[in-house]
């Protein structure tokens, strides 16, 4: 026991509580560069990515951020709602809630809607060409995604606003800053669970045959042990994982291809590299910078025992450019690259991985045929490099095509 305090107390620190973190920074890389995880005032940050690879598929740990609004001290219909999702599930619960979203959001149903993400992004596009310049978030990436999700679930597309809003504010709830934020997220919660209940409704009155709703609701007739409070909770999960995930990335990925350019002009050669482009921003500039696992027994790790109901923050980002993978590109969309852990891994892989990859790669392809180069103008501005970031104002200017 002596021998593990001393290795605790002699690994780096990293203070995830400061409101400057950055999975980014000097620090983190010289953390990593030292030893393969660090001490954290919330647990351990897991760093590299062999690491980060096989504990996110450990089963002595369970998924972690089921914990995170009780450590802000959080109340109410959010930190509810969060204890209650799949993504606070494991065992039996997990893998019968997991099965009903795969078999909703295979690969056939999303490839179906790829033709209205297309016209999505071509009509988000044709309003870029009416002018030289553009607040990208609010002009693209804010409604693309929400249009997007309401083309998953078969809503009109003008109720777009209001779902994005609110799927963006339950993002707050993912970062440091949450009990700030509280009371919105909260209302917003509840905006959702109130769109989700008149959904379920809609399809089991037969009013509503197409979308991901209907597709839940079907399978889940065949299926006793799933209830109307899972439907309501997964369909507000995926609302809120789909529009944040499209949305933050899409943009990350403008402020990359602004940092190295050489890269938009392969992109713009070949638009079969877009794919590529997409797994690259993961990589360099993801919206999700880390995730949680919890030590649900007490076992020793590569040297370090690690008590039960210890908290591990999984840092893909860091993880994503670590140097024992080779000498790595900062932002390299032609090189071939190991797998990266942006979307999680194990038993609670992101179910809606292939639709973010699916209607990112149409908004991108959409916009690399409309503009020619671009530069950011003006003072962008980012949430900050840590839980689940996003940028929030993004001033682009450009030649278009």
């Amino acid at each position: 026991m002596k021998d593990n305090k001393d290795k605790l107390k002699h690994l780096p620190k990293l203070d995830l509580n400061n409101q400057n973190f950055s999975t980014k920074s000097e620090k983190v890389k010289s953390a990593r560069n030292n030893y393969w995880c660090a001490r954290t005032p919330f647990g351990l940050a897991i760093l590299s990515y062999r690491q980060v690879g096989s504990l996110l598929r450990d089963r002595r740990l369970r998924q972690g951020s089921y914990s995170w609004p009780a450590s802000q001290k959080a109340s109410g219909s959010f930190a509810s709602f969060w204890q209650r999702c799949i993504i606070s599930q494991e065992g039996e619960p997990l893998k019968r809630l997991r099965k009903l979203s795969i078999s909703t959001l295979d690969e056939n149903f999303v490839k179906s809607l790829k033709p209205q993400f297309d016209t999505i992004a071509k009509i988000l596009c044709n309003n870029l060409r009416k002018t030289n310049k553009c607040e990208f978030q609010s002009a693209f990436s804010i409604p693309f995604s929400g249009r997007a999700i309401c083309t998953l679930l078969d809503l009109p597309q003008e109720k777009w606003r209001d779902i994005s809003l609110d799927a963006s504010t339950l993002g707050l709830a993912m970062g440091i800053n949450y009990k700030f934020h509280e009371k919105k997220i909260n209302a917003a919660c509840d905006r959702l669970m109130i769109l989700a209940d008149e959904l379920i409704r809609a399809c089991e009155k037969g009013d509503k045959k197409n979308g991901l709703v209907f597709r839940l609701v079907s399978e889940a007739y065949n299926n006793q042990k799933v209830t109307h409070q899972d439907l309501l909770d997964l369909i507000v999960i995926l609302i809120f994982g789909g529009v944040d995930t499209t949305r933050s990335q899409l943009g990350f990925l403008m402020a990359l291809f602004d940092k190295y350019p050489s890269q938009w002009s392969l992109l713009k050669n070949n638009h079969d590299l877009v794919s590529s482009a997409i797994e690259e921003g993961i990589r360099a500039w993801p919206t999700t910078t880390w995730v949680t696992r919890e030590a649900n027994q007490t076992f020793e790790y590569e040297g370090i025992k690690i008590k039960k109901g210890t908290t591990l923050h999984l840092l893909v980002h860091s993880s994503a450019k670590d140097p024992a993978l080779g000498k790595l590109p900062d932002f390299d969309i032609k090189k071939k690259q190991r797998a990266h852990h942006g979307f999680g891994g194990g038993a609670h892989y992101c179910l809606g991985h292939f639709v973010a990859r699916t209607d990112m790669a149409c908004a991108l392809k959409a916009i690399v045929k409309t503009i020619k180069n671009f530069h950011i103008e003006g003072n962008p501005h980012y949430l900050p490099d840590s839980g689940n970031t996003s940028p929030e104002f993004l001033p682009l200017k450009y030649v278009l095509e």
